[in-house]
């Protein structure tokens, strides 16, 4: 009776953990399915002693429980080395993903300064053109003022003229020169649209005839741009010598023809 007791006592021991055994290896073989591809299986257990696989004793059976410290632990460090392979490999794919997003912020942000640097040179080429449109525009115009201006050229009419008498080698102007240079100018205060002619003849032949002449031109010139500010550039100067006037070959001497001309088209339009 007693030996029918011992052996289900020690064939109940032996069920036991061979049922927890085959329950370990079935929740292994489970995660390992569902672990990555990448990573290896974990490396079965070696049998060490009588819960590996040892043959089973009394002695085993009365020194060994269930499950001791040290078979958890040698059953669990895989698991605990895997779950630890797993965080790193997270850490360095958060870092990489946080790198990526990093790179891609800057090349956004680079292309956007791309961008807006590219509207700018946009917006200043646009403002070039335009002022480059609006000299050419004012460049046409000033053309067709200049061009209208020459092709009146020839309305300038003469409406006054007078003649200055000086004495032989002088250019001195007199009092009576004086007062006919003030009748011709003083009108001209304010005008527009007028040209003076101012041509010099002397007694002298050669160069020092014109030379003469042109003393006594320059003397009426310096009085009507000193006195009354006449524009200089309205004026046109000729030392004659001693050539006749074309319109009376009789008169002669010292003497300076002023002429005053006048633009009958532009006076009509003022």
């Amino acid at each position: 009776m007693t030996r029918t007791l011992l052996t289900l006592f020690l064939s109940g021991a032996l069920a036991v953990p061979a049922i927890a055994q085959g329950a370990g290896s079935n929740a292994s073989s489970s995660s390992d399915t569902s672990s990555t591809a990448a990573l290896e299986p974990l490396p079965a257990p070696r049998s060490t002693n009588f819960w590996d696989g040892d043959d089973p004793n009394l002695l085993n059976l009365v020194t060994h429980p269930f499950a001791n410290k040290k078979y958890v632990q040698r059953m669990t460090r895989p698991i605990k080395d895997r779950l630890n392979e797993l965080d790193q490999i997270t850490a360095s794919n958060a870092a990489a993903i946080k790198d990526v997003d990093a790179r891609a912020q800057h090349g956004l942000q680079l292309a956007s300064e791309r961008e807006n640097l590219a509207d700018q040179h946009a917006s200043d080429a646009a403002n070039r053109a335009q002022l480059a449109q609006t000299a050419a525009n004012d460049t046409s115009t000033r053309v067709s003022g200049a061009e209208q201006m020459v092709g009146n050229l020839d309305q300038y009419r003469a409406s006054a003229q007078t003649e200055i008498r000086f004495r032989p080698g002088q250019t001195v102007l007199s009092k009576q020169a004086k007062d006919a240079l003030d009748e011709m100018a003083t009108p001209l205060k304010d005008q527009h649209s007028y040209v003076i002619e101012v041509r010099g003849f002397s007694a002298g032949s050669g160069q020092a005839g014109i030379a003469a002449s042109q003393k006594m031109a320059d003397s009426v010139v310096r009085y009507l741009v000193l006195t009354h500010n006449i524009p200089v550039y309205r004026i046109f100067t000729l030392g004659m010598g001693n050539a006749a006037a074309p319109d009376d070959a009789s008169r002669h001497g010292a003497r300076v023809e002023v002429s005053l001309l006048r633009n009958d088209l532009q006076t009509a339009q003022r």
